[in-house]
């Protein structure tokens, strides 16, 4: 069965931190998917429209919502970069393919849900989570977001609300880099984690987010803390 394509609508491109992009598109209302699911978007280069690579993108907004929500770090020579911060603006029309992947919560498993993730490593979290709160996912969730840098903080007010709004959910940030004005974790979310669970036995583990922090978190996971292999999911991105 051919996998299907859509164009999509372009309706906002903005900035939302020190590197990073979030752009939306109208959603056709034959589009589904599933949370954490990602989609091929067609992007050729700046100077040559012919010259086109599929990128893909995990989608951040969920199931339930009208607009289709992305988000991008930039990647100095990147061809998504060049075209997400110089050339995809509202009134545009993109084609896309999907929705792909498998990185979705599997709600039958009894266990409490550990997200982890690195700077847009977040967005199929945000789906994700967003997705399970108002579906009425009682069991506990936890949010481990860590970048760099305060200026590269994204979405805090909104995971924060979410936290107030639903006694199940919690978030957590760790800022890796010199931030003195930090009065939160200072360090990797590879510490944060360690801090925040002591009984890994009792999680069902998502991480997204650089493929040397979900190296390094798949063999803590199951070298060191004995996690059950179908307890976790990895999911990286370049």
């Amino acid at each position: 069965m051919p996998v299907p394509s859509y164009q999509l609508l372009c309706t906002g491109n903005k900035k939302i931190a020190h590197d990073v992009y979030a752009f939306t598109f109208k959603r056709p209302g034959e589009l589904t998917f599933r949370a954490g699911q990602f989609v091929l978007f067609d992007v050729a280069l700046p100077d040559d429209p012919t010259n086109i690579q599929t990128r893909a993108f995990s989608i951040a907004s969920t199931p339930m919502e009208d607009a289709l929500l992305f988000v991008a770090k930039l990647k100095e020579g990147g061809r998504a970069s060049m075209w997400i911060e110089s050339r995809l603006k509202e009134g545009d029309t993109v084609r896309t393919q999907g929705p792909f992947g498998n990185f979705v919560i599997n709600k039958e498993n009894p266990k409490d849900l550990l997200f982890i993730a690195t700077s847009t490593g977040v967005a199929p979290f945000r789906s994700q989570i967003m997705d399970a709160l108002e579906s009425g996912f009682t069991k506990q969730i936890d949010l481990v977001f860590g970048v760099r840098h305060t200026e590269d903080l994204f979405w805090k007010a909104e995971f924060e609300k979410l936290a107030q709004q639903y006694e199940n959910f919690y978030l957590h940030i760790a800022l890796s880099g010199d931030n003195d004005d930090w009065a939160g974790h200072k360090g990797r979310v590879q510490s944060l984690v360690q801090l925040i669970c002591k009984d890994f036995s009792q999680k069902n583990i998502y991480v997204c987010g650089s493929p040397e922090m979900t190296k390094e978190m798949k063999q803590l996971a199951l070298e060191e803390w004995k996690v059950e292999k179908a307890d976790l999911h990895v999911e990286g991105y370049i």
